[in-house]
């Protein structure tokens, strides 16, 4: 059953044209998520299906009828309504049902006490508090008081009870713009099971690669002003997208070839031209367009230098810190090693971004001392973003810092052209900031950090409202950063691709230093869960079982015997040897040089090295665990 037809629709931002001729449709159950860099529409497209904007050009036609809930990227609500007021406002038939029930239970009229009882019984709405209950409990929103003050609350708390709100009101579509944003990663796993269900039909923007890879079974794709739709989730999209680029590479090489014969032609003619003349000449100032346009794509290319690290980096010792009766640090300590990359996992309000502030002297300790090196220089980029003056020039946020940017072997680059390699086109350059879109203007705040030569990153959350091609650049970059990094991010493929150890907030001040990525820390609980779970209750008089997080810290107490030492330290050699391998076969794909017998081969035998890579690596946590 068809519920969207979009045909042929057009907009502009100002002079900018965002997408032309856009067509595609949705169907009932169809999951399709939208991909494309910051500031290419896709906003602007969910305003579109909304109808809180018209497009200049085109039809977008719903099924009548529908229930179509939209989340923002940033939620807003009545100022003056409290948390219950906010929750239960809107045109769910639940939500009228109740209403229409507590009015006739005051008005004691029994006749119209009778009618919203069978209307309530319809709607099934004597389960909506229960419903609205248990959401809150997932968000870890039931602490709050439901008749506070609803302006008082924190953008992520307003984005996660906006969140509430369209699930227990069950729409027909669902229309969200970065539904993952100040989620932890329980509720990000809840939510893909949640939107994973053949009854919901969706429409989604997200930067994480997981999240979308597990939700969406079609990708819209709007680059340089098309749409290109693909019938597959991310894997997919990812795979096709390439075999197009490398077809539109030919193609464009064939145009270039063209493109040249014309400026010869073009040099060669005598300034009266006829009829013919003129529309080849025509012809020519399309492919001149075309052809730059092409070759301006550059990807985000950062090469800027970091300041010297000396050997002492940063140092804590039996670092103490509670607020009131929530202890964030219970006597932990830790010594940093020159080119270390940490994530930071841990459910929100455990304290992760109150120890980054701790790490640079922004917060005070109750008790333990931090010991910084004289050669770090930090750069801090927060939730909170930079503050930026709306009525500045992109150009002038930037030479506010530096006109030149010190680069690698003593080269230097002007703040245009290091614009440019963050993606902002010339025509940006002098753009005030407020005609930036969201994901711009943190991209805007991450060159201010990065321009400032730090050599130790500490990022809380930066992928949040970026593009996800700049999230990839970022990570190439990040991978060959030569200083420290410290990272709080609940984008699981972000985590992933950088960070060696990951320090796990277990609450109460705990924090288990774990030897993994991301992923196997989530595995590794998992399992502890699982294992919890099985365990049958001990017999009276025995100690009680240990929490989750205490199993953390205790399960395989068993030290390592004299064989599985000599194991333990062989995997890791193994292991780093193994990875070598691994570059040096992708590196040959990559190249695009062997037949395709040869690229067979080489496909089998990279498979193989990851299974094997795979198989030491988590027999090498089991050991480490011990060790």
């Amino acid at each position: 059953m068809n519920y969207l037809s979009v045909e042929s629709i057009s907009k502009r931002f100002g002079v900018r044209l965002l997408f032309s001729d856009l067509s595609f449709g949705l169907n009932k159950g169809q999951k399709m998520a939208l991909v494309a860099k910051n500031g290419e529409g896709k906003t602007t497209l969910l305003k579109l299906l909304e109808g809180t904007e018209l497009p200049d050009n085109g039809e977008i036609n719903w099924r009548k009828g529908l229930n179509i809930a939209y989340l923002k990227q940033d939620p807003v609500g009545s100022e003056t309504a409290s948390i219950k007021e906010f929750l239960y406002q809107g045109h769910g038939e639940q939500v009228k049902a109740i209403e229409e029930y507590n009015k006739a239970t005051i008005s004691e009229n029994t006749d119209l006490l009778q009618k919203a009882m069978e209307k309530m019984d319809a709607t099934n709405a004597w389960d909506y508090e229960a419903k609205l209950s248990k959401l809150l409990s997932i968000f870890e929103m039931d602490a709050l008081s439901l008749d506070a003050d609803y302006s008082k609350c924190s953008g992520g708390q307003k984005k996660r009870l906006a969140l509430i709100k369209l699930i227990v009101d069950e729409p027909d579509v669902l229309l969200l713009d970065e539904p993952t944003n100040h989620l932890d990663i329980q509720m990000i796993q809840w939510l893909e099971e949640y939107l994973s269900q053949e009854s919901i039909t969706l429409f989604l923007i997200t930067h994480d690669r997981y999240f979308l890879n597990n939700t969406c079974d079609h990708i819209l794709e709007l680059d340089g002003g098309k749409g290109y739709l693909y019938n597959g989730n991310y894997e997919y999209f990812l795979e096709k997208k390439a075999e197009r680029e490398q077809l539109e590479a030919s193609t464009l090489e064939k145009k270039s070839n063209l493109y040249r014969r014309e400026i010869e032609w073009m040099r060669r003619m005598p300034k009266a031209r006829g009829t013919k003349s003129k529309a080849r000449q025509d012809q020519f100032y399309e492919l001149h367009d075309e052809v730059k346009r092409s070759r301006s794509e550059d990807d985000l290319k950062l090469s800027i230098k970091s300041e010297r690290m000396g050997t002492k980096i940063i140092e804590m010792h039996h670092l103490r810190k509670s607020f009131g009766d929530l202890y964030i640090l219970d006597d932990f300590s830790y010594t940093f090693k020159r080119h270390e990359k940490i994530g930071i996992a841990g459910k929100n309000g455990v304290g992760k971004s109150t120890f980054l502030k701790i790490i640079m002297g922004m917060e005070e300790l109750d008790g333990g001392k931090v010991v910084q090196g004289e050669t770090v220089k930090f750069g801090y980029y927060s939730q909170s973003g930079m503050q930026i003056k709306e009525d500045k020039r992109v150009i002038e946020v930037i030479k506010d810092i530096a006109e030149y940017i010190p680069l690698e072997k003593g080269r230097k680059l002007p703040a245009s052209q290091l614009l440019e390699r963050f993606l902002f086109t010339k025509e940006q350059h002098y753009s005030l900031v407020s005609k930036l879109s969201g994901g711009e203007k943190k991209r805007l705040y991450l060159l201010t950090i990065l321009m400032s030569n730090p050599n130790f990153l500490i990022l809380d959350e930066p992928t949040n409202d970026l593009d996800i091609k700049t999230i990839r650049i970022l990570e190439d970059f990040l991978l060959e950063f030569p200083g420290c990094l410290l990272i709080v991010s609940h984008d699981r493929a972000f985590m992933d691709h950088l960070c060696d150890h990951v320090f796990y907030f277990k609450g109460e001040g705990k924090i288990k230093d774990f030897p993994g990525n991301y992923s196997q820390l989530l595995n590794f609980l998992q399992k502890e869960t699982d294992k919890e779970k099985k365990q049958e209750p001990k017999s009276k008089g025995q100690d009680s079982e240990p929490s989750i997080s205490e199993n953390i810290t205790n399960s395989s107490a068993k030290k390592l015997g004299y064989m599985e030492r000599r194991e333990y330290n062989k995997l890791e050699k193994e292991i780093e040897k193994l990875e070598g391998l691994k570059d040096e076969l992708s590196l040959k794909l990559s190249e695009q040089q062997l037949s395709n017998e040869e690229m067979m081969e080489v496909s089998e035998k990279l498979g193989q090295l990851v299974n094997e890579i795979d198989e030491k690596t988590n027999r090498w946590l089991e050991l480490a665990e011990r060790a």
